[in-house]
This record gives C-alpha cells, structure tokens and sequence, in this order.
C-alpha cells in the first residue's frame, strides 16, 4: 500500500472531528450565488430566491452611484497599492476616507484597516499594558476577544448589557489601582440585535474616570435619526472615546474598516498597531466607494428611513405568523428555533421555497439557542417580506415549529 493513501495522525484527527459536527448536525456548508446582492439573489442552480441573511442593511452593496465611484477610483487610481501605508501606501483618497468618516462617527480621527477584524486585533496591545484595564461585554464580537488577548491588560468581564454588573467590575478595576480603564462593547450584538446601553455606560465610565469604546460594525449608517450609530441612538453621540466600525456592511459592504478616536490615539496606532503596520493598504476602489456612500448617506436620510419601516412591519408579521423572536427595534431579527438539527433544516426548506436565510448554532451562539438570524435591508420591498413571512409559515408548520 502507498503510503500517500495513509492519512497522517493529524490528518486523521482533523477527519475525526469533521466527522464529529457532521453528526451533531453542526457542519456548516458554503451556497453559491452568482449575482450581486439585492432584494434577490441568484443561487449556484439558477434560482432567483429572496435574500434575509445580508449585512446589507441599506442596500448599498450594488448601488449604482457606489459602484460608478467605485469604476471612478480604479480608473483615477488603480487596483491595489502593493504596499503598506507608511511605505508607499498611502492615497489621497485614504486620507480624505479617514477624515469623512471620524467626522462621521463624530471624533476628531480615523486610522483605515484592510478590515475590521483587525481594527479590533491592533487596537488594545498599542494602548494598554499591564497597568491598565480592560472591561469588556460577554457577549462581545470575536475581534474584540482576540484583539484583548493579545494585550497584557488586567482583564474583566460583565455580564451581557449588565449595567450592576460593569459597576462592580469598574469598581475592582479601580480598587486594584488601574492606570487607565477602558471599557468596550459591541452597539449592536450580532447575534441578537442587542442594542448597548451606551447612555448609561457613559455615566458609569464618567463615574469611574474610565474610557468607553465601541464596535459600530451593526450600527454605522442607519442607527440614530441620521444613522451616525448607536452612539446617536442613544444621545451620547460625540461623547465616546473610541469607536470601531466597518465597511463591510452598511456602508457599501465590500471589506475595510475603521478605528476613530481623538487625534493622538490614532497617531499612536499609525506608530505602533500590527494590522496596519504589516498588511497591505485599503484598495483604493473601497476608499473612492465608501466616500461616495458616506456623500449618499450625509445628503439624505431615506435609505435608513426605509429600513426602520421594513424592521417594523416584519417583526410584527413573523410574531403574527407564531414565531419566537427576540424582542427589539434593530433590523437583525433573531427567530429561535433552540434545536441546532432543526435550525439547518428550517433554512433548507426555506431555500425550497424561494427564501435565503442560513441557521447559526453553537459555537457562533450557546448550546440550546439555534435560531435563524433574519436581516432586514431598504431594498427590500413590502413584496418581498410578505413572501418570506409566507414562506417562514408555511416552513414552520411542516417542521412542527409554529401552528
């Protein structure tokens, strides 16, 4: 026999455990679709099917005026830069991108990443050290878990949206004499469309003499009345001292994102942050695009106007229809299923039916909390989300899941 038909010990290991989510029904397959993102897509098959699972909050991903600016900016300034920003890397269009986005987010600057993950990876390690304190959401985004780790802050954890009890963290980060503390989270949870109480931390941290920042990724653009972000939402806007976003979702949806602060926070990571350091510049086509969408968004509030009115009316159908969905206001829309089997085959039969939507399960939410997370877009019409609530019914009646 060959040995090349022998699997290696770690090759044999990684089967294993491949073979170990399929059974617990927890594998997660890739779709294909072949169109750009809308209202409707097109899967891999053919099929023209309604899209509920999208970042696309504004529908911005295929506008026409981002995608000309985007034309616009390959044209004027190429494909890539081949570089870092402190080598060769840095366009006009980058610094003006830096500057129409912390004006957006309300702070005095902004540093660019090539995405948002790694705004959160090189934020804390360049700011804390082991003087310091970081006090963070348990339910805050992977990026925010990671970027704290690489850090040597002293670290605490309070409970989800847990006011009593980032009072009680803030109180022992202080009463072991912590030079700076910073407290973080997420405006807007993910996986549940949990909005952060962002006016209430803003009390705690003035109390404690702590900084706050935030990871506006499902907020930048539609939240609060001109949709500058959660922040806006709840009253404090211009009053947070760090603020993290993307532009991968809102705000055009292509990759890229953003660390704003006060002037000499971001000279500092320019100095010292790894993920921008040492990975390429933000190609140059995202910075022309993401100006035009910023122009989109500072001239009118209709996009973001739309999408708090499709919210609205499809969290009161799918109630209506029987389902089990978390309580809120923002355009993620949890819709329990708790079974993780149950979840996968709820989306399947969806996708039968003319519906895009994907079933998360652990370990991207606890054991027990399946759910469908529905995303509402203002490109959406009433059309569409009357035909998916129709489809999620007559789904759910088949699976035993509503009446």
């Amino acid at each position: 026999m060959s040995t090349a038909s022998i699997a290696h010990p770690f090759i044999a290991h990684q089967q294993s455990e491949l073979a170990g989510l399929r059974a617990a029904g927890l594998f997660k397959t890739e779709r294909v679709i072949t169109t750009p993102q809308g209202a409707m897509v097109r899967t891999g098959d053919g099929r023209d099917v309604v899209n509920l699972c999208a970042n696309n909050y504004l529908g911005l991903s295929s506008h026409p005026k981002v995608i000309e600016a985007a034309h616009e900016a390959l044209r004027t300034h190429g494909y890539g830069m081949s570089s870092v920003r402190f080598i060769c890397g840095t366009q006009d269009l980058h610094k003006t991108l830096e500057q129409r986005i912390a004006h957006f987010v309300g702070c005095e600057d902004a540093i660019l990443y090539a995405a948002a993950f790694d705004a959160n990876g090189g934020l804390f390690e360049p700011l804390l050290g082991e003087q310091d304190a970081v006090i963070s959401d348990a339910l805050n985004h992977a990026s925010i878990i990671d970027g704290i780790r690489l850090c040597k802050a002293q670290r605490w954890r309070y409970e989800h949206n847990n006011m009593a009890d980032l009072e009680r963290c803030l109180q022992e980060a202080k009463a072991k004499g912590a030079r700076f503390t910073m407290v973080f989270t997420d405006g807007v949870f993910s996986m549940d469309g949990t909005i952060a109480q962002l006016d209430a931390m803003r009390e705690l941290c003035d109390r404690y003499d702590a900084l706050l920042a935030v990871d506006e990724c499902h907020a930048s653009g539609f939240m609060g009345k001109t949709g500058r972000g959660t922040h806006e939402h709840r009253n404090v806007f211009g009053k947070i001292d760090i603020v993290t976003g993307t532009f991968g979702k809102a705000l055009g949806g292509a990759s890229g994102g953003f660390t704003a602060a006060r002037r000499e926070v971001v000279e500092l990571l320019r100095q010292r942050s790894r993920p921008y350091l040492f990975s390429n510049t933000l190609m140059p086509a995202i910075a022309g695009a993401s100006i035009a969408v910023l122009d989109l968004l500072e001239a009118s509030t209709a996009l973001r106007d739309k999408l708090e009115d499709n919210t609205r009316f499809f969290r009161q159908a799918i109630s209506a229809a029987g389902f089990d969905i978390k309580a809120g206001e923002h355009p993620i829309v949890p819709i329990m299923v708790y079974d993780a089997v149950k979840a996968q085959q709820l989306a399947a039969r969806l996708l039968e039916l003319g519906v895009y939507v994907v079933g998360f399960f652990f370990p991207v939410v606890p054991n027990g909390q399946a759910r469908i997370r529905v995303q509402m877009s203002a490109v959406h019409e009433r059309h569409h989300l009357e035909a998916a609530v129709a489809a999620f019914a007559q789904a759910g009646r088949e699976l035993g899941l509503v009446k």
